[in-house]
């Protein structure tokens, strides 16, 4: 599966008129270390009544703890005529005109004011040619679909400040668009599970999520000076076939290095949440390939920080037809993992591969990375577990 590098016309909300969920997420990694992400879910249920809600998240990994989360309905909300812009009475999201920016400001939650831009460092893809896989009986009527579209790397600035005041988030960041445009009837239950894994020189957040259309949803975010890699996973419940779509791609500054359909997510380990039953990841590995290129984040994750009931956080409507409709009951679980840096330790490695350039004028780490031979002919990036 080939990729398609966004546009801004790709970028429109599409606000549709049938039953679905469509969200625009941005995940941010401070200098500093803090790991935060703000998003505006619009949703449509039964096309009888729309709602909109903007949520913010701030996780310290020093204190290994969420330090706010706010998640607040939004009031009297309109898109652009293009649908390119949203706007309510407190929050607003806007995108420049080349495309390249987006603006996301919000005061919706005096705990927590937004004022933060998101700038490409890499071009948006799409996993084939416009990120939407479709479902059902009949190609020429699907019973609904699935979108998601990536800006894998991004500059961060702004802040969110709260009532211990401002947080800087001056660093790197990455955006997603999805929509879930499915009947929530034919799913079924599922579990969220979402960790942010801190590395010393580096980040991956790897989430496990479903909702509506998803019976398991994997997803992994990693973030370093010189690569952004991005693999997102969702198996659809078997009123959907148990179809596994696995997409994702990998950049660095300027350009994608490849991007499309990847090797599917492998949950190495697991153990039963004594409160819910629900399998709960404890090691997990993520692979990218493409053609002559591969790379892989694998490991085991650490203990989990805290847990997010999730239809908890949803409007009551939403959250009356979901749950009595399908049974939905998914939940968050947070993990912070810290690693000692060791002499035998690598945060990225790099075999039979161009250096980046981002990353040439960089001085030697202390701990020096070992470098692997690649395997066979191929291109390997392999990335600390």
């Amino acid at each position: 599966m080939p990729f398609t590098e966004l546009t801004r016309a790709d970028l429109r909300w599409e606000v549709m008129d049938s039953t679905n969920v469509e969200t625009k997420t941005f995940y941010m990694t401070a200098d500093s270390g803090k790991l935060g992400l703000v998003q505006i879910i619009f949703s449509n249920v039964l096309g009888i009544r729309t709602t909109a809600q903007f949520n913010a998240k701030i996780i310290d990994p020093v204190t290994n703890a969420t330090e706010l989360w706010a998640s607040d309905n939004l009031d009297n909300f309109t898109f652009s005529d293009d649908k390119q812009h949203f706007t309510s009475k407190e929050c607003s999201m806007e995108i420049s005109e080349d495309g390249k920016t987006y603006r996301i400001k919000s005061s919706v939650n005096k705990s927590c004011i937004v004022d933060i831009a998101f700038t490409q460092t890499a071009p948006g893809f799409a996993a084939g040619r416009d990120g939407t896989s479709n479902f059902g009986t009949d190609p020429k009527a699907p019973w609904g679909r699935m979108k998601h579209l990536f800006w894998p790397r991004c500059q961060v600035e702004g802040s969110l400040v709260t009532q211990k005041g401002p947080v800087d988030f001056k660093g790197r960041g990455m955006f997603v668009h999805a929509l879930q445009g499915m009947k929530p009837h034919f799913a079924g239950e599922s579990a969220c599970v979402v960790y942010f894994i801190l590395l010393e020189d580096s980040q991956a957040d790897i989430s496990f999520f479903s909702l509506l259309t998803a019976a398991r949803w994997s997803f992994a975010n990693f973030q370093s000076e010189s690569y952004s890699a991005i693999h997102m996973q969702y198996i659809t419940p078997p009123s959907y076939g148990s179809t596994v779509v696995s997409v994702g791609g990998i950049a660095v500054d300027g350009k994608i290095l490849f991007a499309g359909a990847m090797p599917p997510v492998s949950h190495d380990e697991t153990a039963p949440d004594s409160d819910n039953a629900w399998p709960e990841p404890k090691a997990v590995t993520f692979k990218w390939e493409s053609g002559a290129e591969s790379a892989v984040l694998s490991g085991s994750l650490g203990a989990r920080t805290d847990r997010v009931d999730v239809m908890g956080e949803m409007p009551k409507f939403v959250k009356n037809i979901v749950s009595g409709a399908s049974g939905t009951k998914p939940y968050i679980y947070q993990v912070r993992f810290p690693f000692e840096p060791k002499p035998d330790m690598y945060l990225l490695t790099v075999s039979r591969y161009s250096t980046p350039p981002s990353s040439r004028s960089r001085s030697p780490p202390t701990a020096r990375p070992r470098r692997r031979k690649a395997v066979s002919s191929r291109r390997r990036l392999s990335f600390l577990r």
